[in-house]
């Protein structure tokens, strides 16, 4: 057991070259930079606020999680370790796991589920199957979870055949391109290595943290006001970003024009 704590016990090693900064640290600017996590994490956790409070708190869990991704990315690239690639992958696969639950458009449902809670039981069931299905070929993980994002991608763009809101369109682009570069920077790193260290930047998959923690800021800000949109469509969301709508870049988030509070009662 002691061995799986073990510093390089994982059979994954990244790009970036091992112990160059600090003899404690084997890949240093991989572990910096899942430090990204815990910067946005709050920050989404405080403008979601108004729509989880009035949708369900629940959905506070999904950035809750999105913590312990940092912290489990920071440990596995500090370590390489087999926990430690363990423990991020299996966060990852909870944080998708907790999304599709809260989010998944009851429209989509498979025709034998009825209703969300039925719903979320058959996704916890199987992401509980999937957690210890992952210790049978820790290596095909990262391809496994990667591959969620297809389907994401596939499930967006239905929901968005009926939008004609520009500002929702151009979130959306805006994340699925965040995406497309991540997910570059993750392949190019795996698969490219020998390339990249002629040009001496073995960086790219510090660079996937920091652009794949903004792709889900976009992303579940997106799916929140399509969530919104059709769960408590009373509340009139809107967009908005912060901290300024006049500013070229920012953290999108929901602004519900109405509330329990003030819906009028029949």
């Amino acid at each position: 057991m002691a061995g799986v704590f073990s510093y390089e016990s994982s059979d994954i090693d990244w790009c970036e070259d091992n112990y160059k900064y600090s003899e404690h640290v084997v890949e240093y600017f991989n572990t910096m930079s899942s430090f990204m996590f815990f910067i946005i994490s709050p920050i989404m956790l405080y403008l979601l606020h108004p729509y989880a409070k009035e949708r369900s708190l629940a959905i506070h869990m999904v950035w809750v999680m999105m913590i312990f991704v940092g912290l489990f990315s920071a440990y596995f690239h500090m370590t390489l370790s087999f926990v430690g690639q363990m423990l991020d992958e299996l966060s990852i696969l909870w944080v998708l796991a907790l999304g599709y639950a809260m989010w998944f458009p009851r429209k989509l449902f498979p025709s034998f589920i009825k209703n969300r809670t039925t719903f979320t039981r058959l996704v916890l069931v199987i992401t509980a199957i999937a957690s210890v299905s992952s210790f049978v070929k820790p290596t095909a993980n990262a391809y496994a979870l990667n591959c969620f994002g297809l389907h994401l991608l596939y499930t967006l763009a239905l929901e968005m055949k009926c939008c004609n809101d520009q500002k929702v369109l151009q979130l959306a682009k805006m994340s699925v391109v965040l995406w497309v570069l991540a997910i570059s920077c993750w392949i190019s790193d795996r698969f490219g290595c020998s390339f990249w260290q002629k040009l001496d930047f073995c960086y790219l998959h510090g660079i996937w943290h920091i652009l794949i923690v903004i792709a889900v800021a976009y992303g579940t800000t997106l799916i929140a006001y399509l969530d919104a949109n059709s769960e408590i469509p009373y509340s009139l969301p809107a967009l908005q970003y912060w901290p300024s709508e006049k500013w070229a870049v920012g953290f999108p988030h929901l602004v519900l024009k109405n509330t329990t509070k003030t819906k009028k009662q029949c």
